[in-house]
């Protein structure tokens, strides 16, 4: 695939991202309308997550008929050519009131997550990266920040619900040990993205799904940043843990940890 048919492809997903978002938005606002429930222990379902996904399943199928979809709601086959997406990344968030969400779409080729992009409607920020294109914030590039310690640093971190508690307390007594402070915002998707930005220094969970991470680490991996190699084993159907880290702090953090990163 040629570096023009890349930059196409990212282009439309950047449109798409867009338009799955001003549909996001238009039900947030709606708010006596939204009804929600639960597919597993905090783990919320709206209405609007899959009529998200049909929308962008829709628009990119039709623009590369040849390729596959793997959604977060309705499932999808995997090819060498496959579109991985979130609707709705943050949906506690989204069906709690909280104008903290986005739409998350990546585009992995041959095994390789190429694009990346995520869009925040309700600050209307539009994340996005290619391989080998860089990142941008709506149309800025953007850079890991510039971090070196990690009792300076700043890691966002999440608690899947279908993952051991005990895991999860160790990993904050790490980090914690190590004089970092922590914050979570209930979007595995935009913690990633805020590495990318540098925003935060670094993001950590012990498991996520493909659709909620793999469109942030294209954007880490493209402003400079430190990633996981998520996709090893089966991550793409099965997910993995996540790391996306600042350069500066990025050996030491994956020491921490225990997750190997990327050469």
């Amino acid at each position: 695939m040629s570096d023009f048919d890349l930059e196409h492809r990212l282009l439309i997903a950047c449109a798409v991202a867009r338009e799955a978002g001003a549909l996001q938005k238009r039900r947030f606002l709606d708010r006596d309308a939204m009804v929600f429930k639960f597919k597993g222990p905090q783990d919320y379902l709206t209405a609007t997550d899959g009529e998200v996904e049909k929308l962008v399943r829709g628009r990119l199928l039709s623009a590369f008929p040849g390729d596959t979809f793997l959604g977060e709601e309705d499932g999808g086959q995997v090819s060498d050519c496959t579109w991985v997406v979130d609707p709705i990344d943050g949906t506690s968030n989204f069906a709690r009131g909280i104008p903290y969400f986005c739409v998350s779409i990546a585009f992995v080729l041959r095994g390789v997550a190429s694009i990346g992009v995520i869009y925040a409607p309700m600050s209307d920020e539009l994340y996005a990266a290619a391989a080998g294109m860089g990142a941008t914030l709506n149309g800025e590039p953007m850079k890991a920040s510039t971090a070196t310690s990690l009792d300076r640093s700043l890691i966002e971190v999440g608690r899947a619900s279908r993952q051991p508690q005990a895991g999860y307390l160790a990993m904050l007594d790490k980090v914690m040990s190590a004089g970092m402070m922590i914050r979570g915002a209930g979007s595995g998707a935009l913690a990633v993205a805020n590495v990318a930005s540098g925003r935060v220094d670094a993001c950590f969970e012990t498991h996520m799904y493909s659709w909620d991470c793999l469109a942030g680490l294209v954007l880490v991996a493209e402003a400079g940043g430190r990633v996981n190699d998520f996709l090893a084993g089966d991550g793409l159907l099965k997910g993995n843990a996540i790391l996306a880290s600042a350069p500066g702090i990025a050996d030491g953090l994956s020491a921490l940890v225990g997750v190997p990163l990327k050469a």
